[in-house]
């Protein structure tokens, strides 16, 4: 089993930083990919960040202004968010894409709430 355990949410004022995190452990060969994604109120999920190896993916609504990056050796996503807006204010999920004995399996996070003030 794989658990994930994120941190760093919270309420900022728009134009503010913000850095999120998200640890796995449990029994794990690799993790091929980790992503960030968010969901609003009355919104569905939707994709901020995904890296890959050493290949990013973001957002059109987020580039430019967060940086996702790794820490293989702790199993570790990071999620740096600058310039944030109101519109970022979501509940912030990590999925890891993990490899575990011959089979892989996709795991979330629990959520962590961000709060953008105007």
């Amino acid at each position: 089993q794989v658990q994930l355990v994120e941190s760093g949410g919270g309420l900022v004022q728009a134009g503010g930083s913000l850095r999120l995190s998200c640890a796995a452990s449990g029994s794990i060969s690799s993790i091929a990919r980790m992503g960030w994604y968010r969901q609003a109120p009355g919104n569905q999920r939707e994709l901020v960040a995904v890296i890959s190896g050493s290949t990013t993916t973001y957002a059109d609504s987020v580039k430019g202004r967060f940086a996702i990056s790794r820490d293989n050796a702790k199993n570790t996503v990071y999620l740096q968010m600058n310039s944030l807006k109101p519109e970022d204010t979501a509940v912030y999920f990590c999925n890891f894409l993990v490899i575990s004995r011959g089979t892989s399996g996709t795991y979330w996070g629990q959520g962590t709430q961000v709060t953008v003030s105007s």
